[in-house]
């Protein structure tokens, strides 16, 4: 159980957990003539001349914003960009501990896509990369597509890449233990949002084609207006079973993957899922099962947002060494080939065949240096 009072002690005592630290102590005026006036100007000459300095010279090189608008956050919703900053203020704390990766916490008001595109890009020359979190799809689809395709530099969006990595590499090893070939499993995805759609994405990437799509309405079809233009692009790039229904799609099925909410799936349905079914129930703070009542339905695998349960699938394997793999690499675009390397190192960290044991635990020795060799290794691969 969460103590407030305590939480609201540690994150009020400083206004917050971050703060900014100087690499240079100004200590006289020689000091000050470095660190400040005159010697700023030969360095702003430099970075006229040469616009690419200014990532030597400055911590563009070395900086991201972690921007939120606070419209989708996990297991809260719209709460809005100031209540969001909490949120993005605890990743980037995240990002300088596990990888020593320098990142500052920015709402933005929410906005239309086009607004949000034009302000990131015109603040994108202060940064080495761009982290979005905690947008609501379907606009983050085009705020991430545009983003992408207009900077030269990184573009990430957790709840879609960091959640597909940590899915895929959990999914790897959950289909060696039950002894079925990984692109032979017929997969649920429950939960659409921009988490499952990114998710979907990867599982096709990966070969994994055998996948029937769930949102609140029912089964994802392609001319249902009810779903979104990317919801049903991806319906027409997959094989669906057929059914209307979570209810009506789920026998036989090998993988339920939620990404929704709490309670939707009962032991009942898991009971009528092929034999050795995998379950990864990943809404937070309640589970779309809980693992005990999906192992006594039959679940030979269970996963769960949550670090109270084993097999923790969360995304913060994920983020803090992919972004210092980017920087370090130089690297401007999260292909999926990139995210499949960084999904089967994740998947190599553990054990081959311990159902408890899918993913590595986020404190695990060498989970963020084994990211980020992997984006790197892929970089020279690609260079």
């Amino acid at each position: 159980m969460v103590d407030f009072d305590e939480i609201a002690a540690l994150h009020g005592k400083n206004h917050g957990v971050l703060s900014v630290k100087g690499t240079f102590a100004v200590k006289n005026r020689a000091d000050l003539g470095k660190a400040y006036t005159p010697g700023v100007a030969e360095l702003a000459k430099v970075i006229e001349a040469n616009p690419k300095e200014k990532g030597t010279y400055t911590m563009s090189g070395k900086l991201i914003p972690v921007i939120t608008d606070g419209s989708a956050v996990l297991g809260l919703g719209n709460i809005g960009p100031g209540a969001g900053l909490p949120i993005v203020e605890g990743k980037a704390l995240l990002y300088k501990s596990f990888a020593d990766v320098d990142a500052i916490p920015m709402a933005l008001e929410q906005t239309a896509p086009d607004e949000l595109v034009a302000t990131i890009k015109n603040m994108a020359p202060s940064f080495a990369g761009i982290h979005l979190e905690d947008i609501a799809a379907p606009k983050v689809f085009e705020i991430e597509r545009r983003l992408s395709e207009e900077l030269s530099i990184p573009v990430y969006h957790d709840d879609q890449t960091g959640t597909a990595i940590v899915v895929l590499a959990a999914l790897i090893n959950a289909a060696q233990v039950v002894g079925k070939e990984l692109t032979e499993l017929r997969v649920v995805v429950n939960g659409m949002g921009a988490a499952g759609v990114a998710t979907s994405r990867l599982l096709s990437a990966a070969g994994i084609h055998q996948q029937t799509l769930v949102d609140l309405p029912g089964v994802v079809r392609v001319g249902d207006d009810r779903f979104n233009s990317f919801q049903q692009e991806r319906a027409q790039a997959v094989n669906q079973a057929p059914g209307q229904s979570l209810d009506e799609v789920i026998a036989n099925q090998d993988v339920f993957i939620g990404l929704s909410d709490a309670h939707v799936l009962s032991q009942e349905q898991v009971a009528r899922m092929a034999t050795d079914s995998i379950i990864f129930a990943l809404a937070n703070p309640v589970p779309e099962i809980l693992p005990e009542e999906a192992q006594a339905a039959g679940a030979a695998v269970t996963a769960t947002g949550s670090s109270q349960y084993e097999n923790q699938v969360n995304n913060v394997l994920v983020f803090p060494g992919l972004f210092k793999g980017l920087l370090a690499a130089g690297i401007q675009h999260v292909d999926f080939d990139l995210q499949i390397a960084v999904a089967k190192a994740l998947a190599g960290l553990v054990p081959a065949g311990k159902a408890d044991r899918i993913v590595p635990g986020v404190f695990d020795e060498g989970v963020v240096q084994t990211v980020t060799q992997a984006v790197i290794d892929y970089g020279q691969q690609e260079g």
